[in-house]
């Protein structure tokens, strides 16, 4: 992996953009060990406190997380979904606020905006989501349903809602895992309305969709959480 850039100015910076497109670009998945920092200094032809500089910089943001004596291990894929990895950790009930939030207008947009297309796409994802479901494949089902949360919020097509929904792509599928303690429960959200209201361009109605099982979800954490005091 030598450095794209030679340029002396802001070399720990071209450091931390070399290292953090190896993380986004899935050269380092999640929760696999980085290479060591001599084998970096190697492989990127700069002085080991410039790359120990930009391995710190990329900790403190989330990206990787350095585990002393043992090294440095790829923890999120972006800094937003590192901050919210890090600041909310099991606070499942802040990530459900955020997806609500979000959620709900990103439905209102694509219930406007839609395409033949987009519709196709996410009735596409809903059968792959119950599909996943009927079989109890948790780990595929949470990963099908936060990507058609996604798909719901790229119909609405705004570039920057979808770009920050992206960004908390990891922390949306753990929220779905995360609630996922009763499979009856789950099998109940079929998310049919939302698509249908989206299909109808009845902006009120998909939103309400969206908004009507986070509130379902929050209020069924709010009592477990109640009963656990």
């Amino acid at each position: 992996m030598p450095l794209a850039t030679t340029r002396r100015a802001g070399l720990v910076d071209q450091v931390i953009e070399q290292l953090r497109g190896a993380v986004t670009r899935g050269e380092w998945p999640i929760g696999e060990r980085i290479p060591t920092e001599p084998e970096l200094v190697e492989q990127l032809g700069v002085g080991r406190n410039t790359v120990r500089e930009a391995v710190r910089a990329l900790a403190h943001s989330g990206l990787l997380e350095v585990r002393q004596g043992d090294g440095t291990y790829v923890r999120a894929t972006s800094e937003v979904s590192g901050a919210i990895r890090r600041l909310c950790g099991a606070e499942l009930r802040e990530v459900l606020q955020v997806r609500r939030l979000m959620e709900v207008e990103g439905a209102r947009l694509a219930a406007a905006a839609r395409t033949e297309e987009d519709l196709a796409e996410l009735r596409e994802l809903l059968d792959r989501r119950d599909a996943d479901l009927q079989s109890k494949q948790v780990a595929e089902f949470a990963r099908t349903d936060a990507e058609f949360h996604l798909a719901v919020v790229r119909c609405g097509h705004n570039t920057l809602l979808t770009e920050l929904y992206r960004g908390l792509s990891e922390a949306i599928t753990a929220s779905v895992a995360a609630t996922l303690d009763d499979p009856e429960h789950a099998q109940e959200i079929k998310h049919r309305g939302i698509v249908e209201a989206i299909a109808a361009q009845d902006a009120d109605r998909a939103a309400a969709e969206a908004c009507g099982f986070l509130d379902e979800l929050l209020a069924r954490l709010a009592r477990k959480q109640q009963n656990e005091r």
